[in-house]
């Protein structure tokens, strides 16, 4: 019987099909286990294919974390525009949207925040992206503060919504007491004087 021959992906669900797979290993084995020919093996394509859709491992993890970015900027714009328009309400949606987003990708974020910090370019698109995603939050959070929040405050915010999203997504945490310490971090950034 003569073999079937595969059929042939759209370039756009064939880059999605990858990143699932890429998903999948980093949460089944860690980010050390994602190699381009690794996740060709695993999602039953060629090596050549996976390179024309990422070119290296850099880009893919680039790829991977540019996902995660879009999906948190997505659920905080919609959470935003939803929220009331107080401090609490959006220092409660910042926290929300952060815990959240890092819990439904899941333990797998912590090691492919920490590969980024592995090479120049990985290093440099993870700053990139976070600027965006702290002036987006000072963008949110300057109506109610009551001065300028400084490069700093937003620095001190990003990291207690890392570490603490972090351990929650570790099991070390609950996502609710995630939220409320990050909701805390924030209130007290923007009340400063």
């Amino acid at each position: 019987m003569p073999a079937i021959p595969k059929k042939r992906l759209p370039k756009e669900d064939r880059n999605r099909q990858l990143m699932e797979v890429a998903w999948s290993i980093v949460r089944s084995e860690g980010t050390d286990a994602l190699t381009l020919g690794y996740l060709a093996e695993r999602a039953g394509v060629t090596k050549p294919v996976v390179y024309d859709h990422f070119g290296t491992r850099t880009g893919l993890l680039s790829a991977l974390y540019e996902e995660y970015d879009n999906r948190q900027h997505a659920l905080m714009d919609e959470a935003l525009q939803a929220s009331g328009k107080s401090l609490p309400a959006v220092a409660k949606v910042i926290a929300a949207t952060y815990v959240n987003c890092v819990m439904t990708m899941g333990r797998e974020m912590p090691g492919v925040s920490a590969a980024l910090a592995g090479s120049p370019e990985l290093d440099a698109l993870k700053k990139r992206l976070e600027a965006a995603f702290l002036a987006k939050c000072q963008a949110a959070l300057q109506p109610f503060a009551k001065q300028s929040i400084g490069p700093s405050g937003m620095r001190a915010m990003l990291g207690t919504a890392e570490a603490v999203s972090f351990a929650a997504a570790a099991g070390e945490l609950d996502a609710a007491d995630a939220k409320n310490e990050i909701y805390d971090a924030i209130v007290r950034i923007a009340r400063r004087t």
